[in-house]
């Protein structure tokens, strides 16, 4: 595990040719327990992923992924498992800028700064073309959860009007007066 995911696949961008590659791979039963675990859900069933690779510049990569997954979570009103499917489409942009383009500012009262110079949003830059594709799907997988699940038809009731509110602890202080 990289950087404390639960799952990895790395790809090297360096072997992508102009045609591009499919690259699809699926969590074993060890990994979607361990996804399950880290995502906060009571289990997941099936977690499979195809990435579709491109070259769009000699330092440039687009990235089409396919998220499919079946899990459980635990309804926020009965604690019921309560099923659920995912499937997400969603792109990167990646630019391999190699050692990284930051500027280094020093100056003599104390430890050097970096500075980003890359002002806009853009594509995604990395320093190695070593690339884990693992970590963008995790990354919507748990984006993608409801936050609240419930069951259909289920919903939060409050107390019924025909019910006494309960005494105020205040209420003593009424009699004092």
């Amino acid at each position: 595990m990289t950087d404390g995911l639960p799952l990895t696949h790395s790809y090297n961008l360096a072997r992508l040719g102009n045609a591009g590659d499919l690259v699809a791979f699926a969590a074993d039963a060890a990994q979607r327990d361990q996804i399950a675990r880290w995502s906060g859900i009571l289990s997941l069933q099936s977690l499979d992923a195809r990435i579709a690779l491109r070259k769009l510049a000699p330092t440039r990569f687009g990235l089409d992924f396919t998220l499919t997954a079946d899990l459980t979570q635990a309804s926020v009103l009965t604690l019921e498992p309560v099923p659920a499917h995912l499937e997400r489409h969603f792109t990167r942009e990646l630019h391999f800028t190699g050692t990284g383009r930051r500027k280094v500012v020093s100056d003599e009262s104390g430890p050097e700064l970096v500075l980003d110079t890359e002002e806009e949003e853009g594509p995604e830059e990395i320093e190695s073309l070593h690339y884990d594709l693992a970590g963008p799907v995790l990354e919507e997988f748990i984006l993608s959860l409801e936050p609240y699940p419930r069951h259909a038809g289920e919903a939060f009731s409050a107390p019924t009007e025909g019910q006494d509110p309960p005494e105020s602890p205040f209420a003593v202080l009424k009699g004092l007066k």
